[in-house]
């Protein structure tokens, strides 16, 4: 450059590498599939509510089959009632401490699964 001439900035071009562009076939989204309310649509909610059901009613048949499951224990073995510990009877124990850890075991394993099941919808609706 000679001292006659302006400082004039040198052009530079700036470009991201080629990647290779997803093949996009004629694909329909679930997302528009619900919100069109189709029966495609109308299908996959109908799974989620099917699974979230037999959720429930699978821990609360394991509950009620526990809940139930005490007190026959102590029916068919009487032997129990005379046990005591540091002064408590047995089945005080079991009936008063041992239902709720068991009640927070199932609603612990019940929000786990149903959250599982809602990601993986929500996987589904998302994969256009």
């Amino acid at each position: 450059m000679t001292p006659d001439e302006p400082d004039v900035p040198r052009r530079v071009r700036v470009t991201a590498p080629r990647t290779a562009a997803r093949v996009r076939g004629a694909s329909f989204p679930v997302a528009r599939e619900m919100a069109e309310q189709s029966e495609v649509g109308q299908l996959f909610v109908a799974s989620l509510i099917r699974s979230q059901l037999r959720l429930a009613l699978v821990v609360a048949g394991g509950f009620l089959v526990i809940l139930i499951g005490i007190p026959v224990l102590l029916a068919v073995f009487p032997d129990i009632n005379a046990v005591t510990i540091l002064t408590v009877p047995v089945p005080w124990l079991l009936l008063g401490l041992g239902i709720y850890p068991l009640v927070i075991g199932c609603a612990v394993l019940y929000v786990r699964s149903a959250g599982r099941n809602e990601r993986r919808f929500q996987d589904l609706v998302d994969d256009d």
